[in-house]
């Protein structure tokens, strides 16, 4: 706030699905769900509902729709996003804003522009032509700046053609500004400004979260050498402050009281999007619906609503897993639940100091340093790893930060099987076997989780060694094992009818600031392919902001459903799907290629050119998602705008007619031939 000046504390928030910062609320689907409706109705009552949670807790400004091109699958943003077309995206983003924005509360559209990956964000210029700009990249900015007279827009981290977006005079005067009359906000990303007098004179407006380059103690000296125009500083505070009046920031108490913040239309809305943007991607012989029959529920996703990471993550107040949604429908009697928590048996008391197996647990030591070098400060025998030092220290006389930890044990398996390792922590961490790397996260990052699974042989002895460092910030590490319960896993299949596998990503795994493999865990990849060797009618519900490498285990199950990440009230609405109450009508808004190596940009994707500086060459220009495989005639394995129903269409009577310049009225009928109701997305292709 600046009292002096009549202006009140402005408040924004996350995010494209749920208002995140320091408080709980509707965990809406993801972006990429929300693009899988094809519903602009939809999408316009999710910005309703956005906003009305946004006003429920005083926030002005949502930092939301981003719509950034789908243009690989190892994106970690992506689930964010709507997708791989520039007119789906700029449709759904359109109807978003403007359901927003129609309750008073400002929408950003985001990241502009080319933020196409999460590697080397902060470094990796996009070069990209302007054809290829103005074509796939720009369009639904523009159509937020122009259709939908969208507040804010935010600037992307990355450089484009070798200049910072928040320092781009070209993509922030020319093309935002003077070409499509943009007049609201032009803020930075979270720490995305890197030159003071760069942004200032590159068209930025608010450097975010804190100004540490666009300060007085920069600025003011540049506008004295006349580096920078005074007028250019005041064209700033205009365009901050007439936003701010158009949308009654300075003058409307922005918290709304009458509004519930755990709300039930906001749920109404979270599960209507996730009804019709769940994607049937393979139903052979007609497998789903599971109409009857006891049900086995199975997975690491199954008790649970997985969510990307990063500022797409959301914390609800109460959420319908799979699970829940099964026993909601069917009783608890017919379904019966293995999350990983009861497949896989806790083996910590398996796991000796040392080769004696005579004392249960760890071998800890401690340094002062975060590369576990220097003098052993404190040496400890500790029965398990599980450590939430936040802002202290492990021991009296440590750093708070700046301090490393290494484990020692050995376990000795007593029989052949699976084993899960899973690891977790903020900030690096990673687990040995034998002296052999076997997962880990090792580098300066918030909280995050990693899996391993390997398989064991009876009697022999397995090293291990979990490292740890603490850069800044909180400090938590955690170490787990378990052996896959196989007697209790076949047991369960035996009594089963049907089986529903829940697979895929999660805000540790997929998220903000990193990319993701395309293809499942091993661990994930060998359970699927186990249950399917022992039962013949398997489902599996992938959660994932994207495709992901099928064919390791696709071809051993019967259906498939993308369930993307479905948001709070998904797994009713998965349930209903699942048991045949509701027919699927989501359409992929992105193609699925079958192998990485097939899709477009593959080559393009990561630094590609042999220079100093990590440049990223959009080599294959407008040829992206299905323009490209058209091009290169690769056939996606499950191509844009494809989604299976439990009922079929007929469509007749196609009219196509020139109705004045270059307008095109086009007009078919369709019938709905199957056996009950359901929804279908119509699509008009033009080339």
């Amino acid at each position: 706030a600046v009292p002096r000046l009549g202006i009140p504390e402005i408040r924004m928030a996350d995010g494209p699905q749920g208002i995140r910062n320091n408080t709980q609320s509707t965990l809406y689907p993801c972006g990429i769900l929300s693009a899988s409706t094809w519903n602009r109705k939809l999408a316009r009552e999710l910005g309703h509902g956005l906003a009305r949670d946004a006003k429920a807790r005083g926030v002005s400004i949502l930092l939301g729709p981003g719509v950034n091109i789908y243009r690989s699958p190892l994106c970690g943003r992506n689930y964010e996003y709507f997708g791989e077309d520039p007119y789906l995206t700029g449709e759904t983003a359109k109807e978003y804003i403007l359901g927003v924005q129609e309750e008073g509360v400002m929408a950003t559209v985001k990241h502009f522009a080319a933020n196409n990956q999460e590697w080397s964000r902060h470094h990796a210029s996009s070069d990209v032509d302007e054809r290829t700009l103005q074509e796939i990249y720009f369009p639904a900015f523009r159509k937020a700046v122009q259709e939908a007279g969208v507040g804010a827009v935010m600037d992307s981290y990355n450089p484009l053609n070798g200049v910072h977006a928040t320092e781009n005079s070209w993509l922030n005067i020319d093309v935002l500004r003077k070409q499509w009359g943009f007049k609201g906000i032009l803020m930075s990303d979270w720490t995305s400004v890197y030159s003071g007098v760069g942004a200032a004179n590159g068209g930025l407006d608010l450097e975010m979260p804190v100004g540490k380059f666009m300060t007085r103690e920069i600025l003011i000296p540049a506008i004295e050498n006349g580096i920078v125009k005074e007028e250019t500083i005041d064209a700033k505070v205009r365009h901050i402050l007439q936003t701010l009046i158009a949308f009654g920031a300075l003058d409307t108490p922005r918290e709304d009281k009458s509004i519930d913040k755990d709300n039930a239309q906001s749920k109404e809305i979270a599960l209507d999007l996730a009804r019709e943007g769940v994607v049937l991607l393979k139903n052979d012989n007609g497998t789903l619906p599971y109409r009857n029959g006891r049900t086995l529920v199975i997975g690491p996703n199954a008790d649970i609503i997985p969510t990307g990471g990063g500022s797409g993550f959301v914390t609800p107040y109460s959420v319908v897993s799979l699970y829940d949604g099964m026993v909601q429908l069917k009783g608890g009697r017919q379904i019966e639940l293995l999350s990983d928590s009861i497949l896989y048996k806790d083996m910590s008391q398996q796991i000796y100091t040392d080769g004696s197996f005579t004392q249960n647990g760890f071998k800890g030591e401690y340094y002062n340093t975060r590369n576990l070098t220097g003098e052993l400060f404190q040496a400890a025998i500790e029965p398990a790893i599980d450590h939430a030092w936040k802002y202290g220290a492990p021991f009296d006389g440590m750093p708070v930060d700046q301090f490393s930890a290494r484990w020692t044990g050995v376990y000795k398996a007593d029989k052949d099987g699976t084993v899960k390792f899973q690891l977790a922590g903020d900030d690096g961490y990673r687990l040995f076997v034998n002296d052999k790397l076997i997962t880990g996260d090792w580098g300066n990052h918030s909280f995050s989780t990693r899996s391993a699974f390997m398989q064991v042989s009876a009697g022999e002895i397995y090293r291990l060694r979990i490292e740890y460092f603490d850069n800044v910030g909180e400090a938590t590490v955690s170490f787990q094992a378990g052996m896959m319960d196989e007697e209790r896993l076949a047991s369960s299949l035996k009594h089963a009818r049907n089986v529903i596998v829940c697979a895929g990503f999660n805000s540790s795994t997929e998220g903000e600031g990193f990319d993701r493999p395309f293809a499942l865990s091993y661990g994930q990849e060998y359970l699927i392919n186990k249950v399917a060797s022992l039962h013949d009618n398997v489902a599996v519900v992938v959660n994932a902001g994207g495709g992901i490498d099928f064919r390791n285990w696709g071809q051993s199950v019967q259906a498939i459903l993308m369930a993307w990440y479905p948001g709070q009230e998904g797994g009713k609405a998965l349930a209903e799907i699942i048991t045949g109450k509701l027919s699927p009508s989501g359409k992929l808004p992105v193609s699925i290629e079958e192998k990485w190596e097939d899709n477009p940009v593959y080559g393009n994707y990561y630094d590609n050119r042999n220079v100093p500086h990590k440049r990223v060459q959009y080599a294959e220009g407008v040829f992206v998602g299905y323009r490209g495989y058209d091009r290169n005639g690769k056939q996606p394995l499950y191509p844009f705008g494809y989604g299976l129903s439990y009922s079929s269409f007929e469509y007749s009577n196609l009219s196509v007619e020139k109705t004045g310049g270059s307008r095109v009225t086009v007009s078919f009928d369709i019938k709905n031939t199957g056996k009950m109701d359901a929804a279908e997305a119509a699509q008009v292709y033009v080339r």
